[in-house]
Parts: C-alpha cells; sequence; structure tokens
C-alpha cells in the first residue's frame, strides 16, 4: 500500500519503502538500487522526497550518537526527531539554539531543507550543524565538517537529498535555558509601517499570525527569555495589541489544548520555542503549506503587497505566520547571505484553489526577489529560482561529483534545479 504524507496531500509513488537498521544497510541499499530517495518524518507537502523506485526510511536510524561537553556538541542519527533529541538534551544541561514550529520533524530532512523557527538573531536549523555524514550514490561514506572541508560543507548541508542519504550529524548545543511566552491579540497593521523590527526583535523568537482578513495581525507571539520577560508580565498593549487572557492556537477557532504554555509560565526551551507539543497533532493537520523568504528591509513591503491580496486569499486560508531568520552561509539555504523575513501560509486542503493563489503571491512578491521554502508548496520555475541562488551552479557541480549517475534525482529536483 503506498504511504501519504503527514498532511496526506501526497500520495508517494512507489510501496516500496525500506527501513535499514544500520548504516551498513543504508549502503546496501544504495548500491542495490539505481534509484532511490531518503525519507525523513514525511512532513513535506510537496514531492521533494518522492520516488517512482524506492524509498529509504531512516525512522530506525534515530539514537544519539555521541555527546561532547567539552566541545559544547551532540551527534546523532539523521533520523531522530527534534522531539526525541530536545529532552535528552535539556535532562543533560543543554539546548539547541532553536527549534521550529513543531518538534515532531526529523533534524536530517529539517536541515537538508533549510527549515526554520523565529528570531532575527537566530539562523535556521542547518546553522547549528558542524559535520555532516551521508552515504554517497557508489555506496561510499563521506563526511563534511565546518572546520576540515569548508569548501564543500556549505554545499552539503542544505542539500535538498540530491547529494545522498544523511545518515549523522553533529551539532553545535549550548546551556539549556528558559523561555516564557506571551501572546498578545490585534495588532493593528499600521504599526508594522513605522515599529516592524522592534516588533519582531521584541524577544528571542516573535512570530505574527493573520487570516489577512482585516487591517489586523491576529496574534502576536512573543517567546522571551525568561530573564528578559518581566517587562511583558504586566504590559496590556504591545504596540496596540491587547495581551491574550488565556492560551491561543495560532488557528484562532481550534482548541490550545494541542500549543505550547503561554501566558507567561516558564518553561524549558524545548516546551516553549515549539508552537506545538510533541505528543499532539500539531497545526490543524489538513491542511497545505506554502512560505516565501524576503530581504529583512523589504518585509513591510512584502507584507502590505500580500495585505492587499487579503480577500482574494482569506477565504482559503487557515492562518499565515511572518518569522524571521538570520543569515547564513549555505548555498541553497532561502536565507543565503541575507537577514530574511519568512511570509507563511496554512492553506485549507483545497489544491485547485491554491495552486491558482500562488502564482498570484508569486508575482506580488517577485519585486522582492522572495525564495521559496524548499519543502513546501510553490509554482515557481527553474528558470526563476536561477538567479535567486548565486550558488546554485556550483551546487549542481558538487552534486555530479557525488551522485553522478542522478542516482537521488527525481521530477522535483529535476524541476527545481534542471529544468531551463
Amino acid at each position: 500500500m503506498k504511504i501519504k504524507n503527514w498532511a496526506g496531500n501526497i500520495e508517494f509513488s512507489t510501496d516500496q519503502v525500506h527501513y535499514p537498521k544500520s548504516i551498513e544497510e543504508v549502503q546496501q541499499l544504495v548500491k542495490r538500487f539505481d534509484k532511490l530517495k531518503g525519507q525523513g518524518t514525511r512532513h513535506c507537502f510537496n514531492t521533494i522526497a518522492d520516488s517512482k523506485d524506492n524509498l529509504v526510511s531512516l525512522i530506525d536510524l534515530n539514537k544519539v550518537v555521541s555527546l561532547d561537553t567539552n566541545a559544547k556538541k551532540v551527534t546523532v542519527e539523521g533520523g531522530i526527531k527534534y522531539g526525541e533529541l530536545s529532552p535528552y538534551l535539556h535532562e543533560n544541561g543543554y539546548a539547541l539554539h532553536n527549534l521550529a514550529s513543531l518538534p515532531h520533524i526529523s533534524v536530517a530532512g529539517s536541515v537538508i531543507t533549510a527549515t526554520h523557527g523565529s528570531g532575527s538573531q537566530n539562523g535556521n536549523l542547518a546553522t547549528a550543524v558542524t559535520a555532516l555524514e551521508l552515504v554517497a550514490a557508489d555506496g561510499s561514506m563521506h563526511t563534511f565538517s565546518k572546520e576540515t572541508s569548508p569548501e564543500h560543507f556549505y554545499g552539503a548541508v542544505v542539500n535538498l537529498g540530491a547529494l545522498g542519504i544523511v545518515t549523522k550529524l553533529t551539532l553545535d548545543i549550548q546551556p539549556s535555558f528558559t523561555i516564557r511566552q506571551y501572546v498578545f491579540e490585534q495588532l493593528p497593521l499600521a504599526q508594522l509601517k513605522d515599529h516592524f523590527h522592534k516588533i519582531v526583535e521584541a524577544g528571542y523568537s516573535v512570530s505574527l499570525f493573520t487570516t489577512w482578513a482585516s487591517d489586523s495581525i491576529d496574534e502576536v507571539w512573543i517567546k522571551s527569555l525568561a530573564e528578559e520577560s518581566a517587562m511583558f508580565e504586566k504590559m496590556q498593549d504591545f504596540y496596540g495589541a491587547k495581551a491574550a487572557t488565556k492560551d491561543l492556537h495560532p488557528i484562532a477557532e481550534l482548541s490550545a489544548e494541542n500549543c505550547t504554555a503561554q501566558m507567561g509560565v516558564p518553561g524549558p526551551w524545548h516546551e516553549r520555542l515549539p508552537h506545538f507539543k510533541m505528543g499532539f497533532m500539531p497545526s490543524s493537520g489538513t491542511e497545505l503549506q506554502s512560505e516565501y523568504f524576503v530581504q529583512s528591509q523589504h518585509a513591510v513591503e512584502a507584507i502590505l503587497a500580500i495585505a492587499r491580496l487579503g480577500e482574494k486569499i482569506s477565504p482559503y486560508l487557515l492562518t499565515s505566520e511572518i518569522r524571521t531568520i538570520a543569515a547564513d552561509d549555505f548555498w541553497l539555504s532561502p536565507s543565503y547571505k541575507q537577514v530574511s523575513v519568512a511570509i507563511h501560509f496554512t492553506w485549507k486542503q483545497n489544491w485547485p484553489a491554491v495552486s491558482k493563489l500562488l502564482p498570484i503571491i508569486e508575482k506580488e512578491l517577485a519585486p522582492f526577489k522572495a525564495r521559496p521554502h524548499w519543502g513546501k508548496l510553490f509554482t515557481m520555475p527553474q528558470a526563476a529560482l536561477e538567479p535567486l541562488y548565486e550558488k546554485m551552479d556550483d551546487f549542481r557541480k558538487l552534486v555530479s561529483e557525488y551522485d553522478p549517475q542522478g542516482k537521488f534525482r527525481n521530477e522535483y529536483l529535476e524541476s527545481t534545479l534542471y529544468s531551463s
């Protein structure tokens, strides 16, 4: 029986799914097949991890390999989820610098697609990586390290699954820390014109949620370091937004039961940085997602451009989230060499309608050179993507070195990296 992705909008093109129990088994599978794709937790909304031939799931390669407290690094197998790794780190007194909105996703799958959290000083999840190990097309093992192979490291980490099967990653860690989460409602959109950067830099991680149905941002989520939280404790007004009186869900009509605690209740980093708890269904479950990254200096113009489309898009939207991401050096990262603001759309599961809206959104964002999230839905052709990534040709050359016959290529990679 064929499997589907997490949201159910993608049915994978083969039922040939292999579950190796060791890295040696991964090598054997790679040598055995002419075509295959690695698979994480199936949280992508497009066909980036699809194959018509063979899928290799790393769900059983989910262990912590080592914790180096002197170097402040942890090495993990590629299939481990953030929701599995984070409690282990916290119990040992350590933390990662940031997490995505849900902890249910695998480390390898998140890193290779440049998945991110929020915070103007916080890079995406890939920026924690200091070394990455993968199985290349001939079955051989390769390690890309920031220290020993910087010329290839920055091309190899955000690799979209094109280089091979990622089996291990080494991540930077830091001392564990506490976060308090505060939510404010109905922030006037006009406040963004003069105060955008102050608003999104008000906490360690800040998210703005809206349905674009009015001239207000519906919810502002501020994840504040405990020692910086005193200012929010009695704050009733945040740039015109009112302090929430109870825990909220980013999708207003849903119960906050699945969400991480708010109202300033202190908690460890891994129980506050995500929006959703590990043991529950994140977001709505039945949904589609798209996301576009623009340079921070163009954020307000881009947000207002989307706001003008409000009447068209809000009927098909569950919520939209605006987040900030620090610049990085990964060749195919949407935040390559630029502090970014990501405009995310969580859609109702109506692909016929969404497929018509995405080109309209992409046209509005084109003047700002918006880059799409690789693991979410977009309609931009390769010809539009190519000029947005100055290192794309270098990346293709790197791929040809480790997968000369295109063993790991699929229709998605052909259309995004190779079609002219």
